[in-house]
């Protein structure tokens, strides 16, 4: 990788020298930022390197060269430079892929239990329609030489034939595979965090161990999904542009904004809560 590549656009010349001085006049190591901002190391280490390559989006850049400025009270103007063309863009890929193995296996499964349900529907009512042609049959009867009267009371007395019984056997409604309907059923009732965006966004997403699960910048009309104690803290850039469900429920993001940023925790359970900058 050139040195051009790492190096700031003309606009904003030496702003991470400006960060590494200011830092190092407040008494402040690496660590002591990366603590207070709640940044990665690499991400601190690669802000005052002003190695852009490493970082992603610009958009992601300047929210975190921002944030940096304004812990150490420096003008936040300097992180305007930060050009596109001097940045990585982020790859972003699909988190709803459906391999064509999966999709194959999904369909014979609902089609083998189709098939079980005809059976088991069919088998008993064929049974059952049998026994009842079988009683249907015409019963011969030999004249025992009794009078018209007395053969008469005996036909009384003989006991009314069942009405048969005739069932359909028609093909069942088209039911959807079964591993689709268990993944709806669960994806509303176990707490899953969605985000749906309508406009350019860039997110950062932390998992309970600390470690960094995504981070994008996310297009408009895309969607991600995270399941429920796989998240703890998110931030959003282009706040107004993003909608945050928990649980099948939107949640209202004015409490978590400030400069069109939400910071967000999310519990086990899927309340949010604000973070702490």
């Amino acid at each position: 990788m050139s040195s051009s590549s790492q190096t700031m656009p003309a606009t904003s010349p030496g702003v991470g020298e400006r960060l590494r001085e200011a830092r190092m006049a407040e008494g402040l190591a690496i660590a002591d930022v990366a603590a207070r901002l709640r940044m990665q190391l690499r991400v601190v280490e690669a802000l005052e390197a002003e190695n852009w390559d490493r970082l992603g989006a610009p958009v992601f850049i300047r929210g975190q060269l921002r944030s940096y400025l304004r812990l150490l009270k420096l003008p936040e103007s300097l992180a305007d430079g930060v050009s596109d063309a001097h940045a990585r863009q982020p790859v972003l890929t699909p988190r709803t892929y459906t391999p064509p193995m999966q999709r194959m296996l999904d369909k014979a499964m609902g089609r083998a239990v189709y098939v079980v349900i005809t059976a088991l529907i069919a088998v008993p009512v064929w049974v059952a329609t049998r026994s009842h042609v079988d009683n249907t049959r015409p019963v011969e009867t030999a004249s025992l030489g009794l009078d018209g009267n007395l053969q008469s009371a005996v036909e009384d007395v003989r006991p009314a034939r069942p009405t048969p019984v005739t069932a359909s056997l028609g093909a069942l409604p088209k039911r959807a595979p079964a591993s689709q309907a268990v993944a709806e059923s669960g994806a509303q009732n176990s707490g899953a965090l969605v985000l749906r965006f309508s406009g350019d966004s860039w997110i950062e997403v932390i998992g309970p161990d600390g470690a960094q699960v995504e981070q994008a910048l996310v297009q408009a009309g895309q969607e991600r999904r995270f399941e429920a104690g796989t998240v703890s803290r998110v931030k959003l850039g282009n706040a107004t542009a993003v909608e945050v469900s928990s649980g099948g429920d939107v949640q209202d993001l004015s409490r978590f904004q400030r400069a069109n940023v939400a910071r967000f925790t999310v519990s086990s359970d899927g309340a949010l809560a604000p973070a702490a900058e």
